[in-house]
């Protein structure tokens, strides 16, 4: 999988992909994931990305350009299957759509800034408007490395258990039951018989039941 990401704060991402199991996916070459510097693509002396609104009002605007210029160059070396632009009123990312986007090979990310992109950018040159939800933060790249996160680990070969991903929370709609691990009595606080009994079945109908009431305690919006 090829994953490109437009920034203007390419340092931003030194961290959530130079650690754990995005740092090696990378290192396996299961995913290739590339930083461009959307400044680099500017036609002015002074490097800048952003102007004035027409019509006035407050704040600054990415200019259309310079990533037009930038998405241009990237797709001459490779068709994207989607290119996405992060945007507090975009589709809201979930667990189903993770699992769509992780069988795609390459995709394209665009983070925006300051008070969005020029229209002409989500008209003309995006494919799909995804938000990690209801709220605003100061850019894209945030939002990018959640939903990049979210899809490396479902390619097979990242995670070493691949069961572990397809039994994460929202997989089927349900929120994960309450897992343990040793000691099975620590200052009276004891595992469930059942997950020692060593009867599988039992086991995965404890799980499934658990799953339920969880959801319907803490999520209840999934069960609808």
């Amino acid at each position: 999988m090829n994953l490109d990401i437009l920034t203007l704060f390419p340092e931003m991402f030194e961290s959530p992909f130079g650690h754990s199991i995005i740092k090696r996916a990378v290192e396996k070459k299961l995913v290739q994931i590339e930083i461009h510097n959307i400044r680099n693509y500017s036609q002015s002396k002074h490097r800048s990305v952003d102007d004035y609104p027409f019509g006035g009002g407050a704040g600054m605007v990415m200019q259309v350009e310079p990533i037009d210029l930038c998405m241009q160059h990237l797709k001459e070396q490779r068709a994207y299957d989607e290119v996405i632009y992060l945007s507090p009123d975009g589709e809201l990312f979930d667990q189903p759509m993770a699992n769509q986007l992780s069988t795609k090979q390459n995709l394209m990310f665009l983070c925006g800034h300051y008070k969005g992109v020029d229209e002409r950018v989500r008209e003309h040159l995006v494919t799909r408007e995804i938000s990690i939800g209801n709220y605003v933060l100061t850019g894209g790249e945030l939002a990018a490395a959640v939903i990049i996160d979210a899809i490396v680990r479902l390619i097979p070969g990242t995670i070493g258990d691949e069961q572990s991903a397809l039994s994460d929370s929202f997989q089927d709609d349900l929120i994960s039951p309450p897992v343990y691990t040793r000691p099975a009595d620590y200052k009276g606080w004891k595992v469930p018989d059942v997950l020692l009994s060593g009867h599988q079945a039992k086991i995965e109908e404890w799980r499934h039941e658990q799953s339920l009431l969880r959801t319907g305690q803490k999520r209840p919006d999934l069960l609808k």
